[in-house]
């Protein structure tokens, strides 16, 4: 049964961090591009980051470039998102995507497979 689950939300205050992991099962995540999105309540679902299937390229979204990364170890068939200085406006849920081949994209419907979210709330 193929399944993505994705762990390490919370809730954190604002500067705080938090790891995200995404775990694949039921097929080799290595063969996969990953994406990371989030949706927020009334707001429509955003590209975060992405990861090609080799890990040799990312992307990332301008409001979190410099405070995200994503990295993956297909030897685990895990991929984290490494979120630092945390804000209120990503409080979320986030989302792992696979998509198969080795380049990600931002366009969330190229995406396969998904996991069931995480929330990641980010107060005081």
């Amino acid at each position: 049964q193929v399944q993505l689950v994705e762990s390490g939300g919370g809730l954190v205050q604002p500067g705080g961090s938090l790891r995200l992991s995404c775990a694949a099962s039921g097929f080799t995540l290595a063969n996969y591009a990953i994406g990371w999105f989030r949706q927020a309540p009334g707001k429509e679902r955003e590209g975060v980051s992405h990861i090609s299937s080799s890990g040799g390229s990312t992307d990332y979204t301008n409001s979190v470039k410099g405070r995200f990364t994503i990295s993956r170890d297909n030897a685990k068939n895990t991929v984290y998102l490494q979120m630092n200085s945390l804000k209120p406006e990503d409080t979320a849920v986030y989302y792992c995507a696979a998509k198969e081949g080795n380049s990600a994209r931002w366009r969330w419907e190229l995406y396969d497979y998904w996991g069931q979210g995480t929330q990641v709330t980010v107060s005081s």
